[in-house]
């Protein structure tokens, strides 16, 4: 498969929970970018119902990541997700997560801007 991804992904390996309507589908978290994430397709759920809540409560800490995401693409085992909104809060976790694991703040300020997300 060829690589055409713009924005860089961070390997996050963690547990997470993606909230389709009123259900709450556990599951693990693989890499997280700017633009969304790659998960487990969570056991009950077709990728393609994917759409809603992402949260990832980050280790150690009272900090979770939300973002409202719809399917991107999957396989059989994995479903990436596209980040359709982030609050400013979760922006700003997320955007230091990423400075920390690129160890590039630089990187991380262009891919923001490319956003449109000074």
């Amino acid at each position: 498969m060829s690589e055409h991804r713009k924005h860089s992904r961070v390997p996050f390996l963690t547990g997470c929970v993606l909230v389709v309507g009123r259900t709450a589908h556990p599951t693990h978290l693989i890499d997280i970018s700017l633009k969304g994430a790659l998960i487990e397709t969570p056991r009950g759920l077709r990728p393609q119902q994917a759409t809603g809540m992402l949260e990832v409560r980050l280790a150690q800490s009272d900090v979770t990541i939300r973002m409202r995401v719809v399917p991107a693409h999957h396989t059989r085992e994995r479903t990436g997700l596209r980040c359709m909104s982030i609050d400013v809060d979760s922006m700003t976790h997320l955007r230091r997560l990423m400075e920390l694991n690129l160890g590039d703040p630089g990187l991380v300020e262009r891919e923001l801007t490319a956003l449109g997300r000074p």
